[in-house]
């Protein structure tokens, strides 16, 4: 990692780690398809099956289009409970560009979960995030936008991307 390297970038980085999780947090989710470049990966696996080399995601999808139709099913098909997220980032680091404008990315994450019926707040998940971001363009975007949760399951079903 190259000190120079990350404070040339550390905050263009970081706004668009907070934009992800303030636009999850506000309800405003389907602004996350437009973070991603649309050939974008967006997967959300757990650190065991990350360190044992097995390819199961609870979420896995190849690009944004296909982000779009899960959170589009989110708000018309699926019944869950009702619940809001609290997202945390932390530990940003800007550790590599892979290619001309094309950064390797690595940050914490923690999500609380508020269920709206009886206000109650959990902790949800905790992870970090292994992620490269596109700067080539006018506003940064996820080329790919990998999180690695640390539990070996999640208490429920995760409906609400995090």
């Amino acid at each position: 990692m190259s000190l120079a390297l990350h404070h040339a970038h550390v905050n263009t980085v970081s706004w668009l780690l907070a934009e992800w999780a303030h636009a999850i947090d506000d309800d405003r989710v389907e602004r996350i398809a437009e973070l991603m470049r649309e050939d974008g990966r967006y997967t959300v696996a757990s650190r065991f099956n990350v360190d044992h080399g097995l390819p199961l995601a609870i979420i896995d999808t190849h690009n944004a289009a296909q982000l779009r139709d899960r959170i589009r099913s989110m708000r018309m098909a699926n019944i869950y409970q009702p619940q809001h997220y609290r997202h945390q980032v932390s530990a940003i680091q800007v550790l590599a560009q892979t290619e001309p404008g094309l950064l390797q990315v690595r940050a914490s994450f923690t999500v609380f979960r508020t269920l709206v019926t009886t206000g109650d707040t959990m902790f949800f998940a905790g992870g970090r995030s292994d992620d490269l971001i596109d700067i080539s363009g006018a506003e940064p975007r996820f080329a790919r936008r990998h999180l690695i949760f640390d539990s070996r399951a999640v208490e429920t079903l995760m409906i609400i991307p995090i």
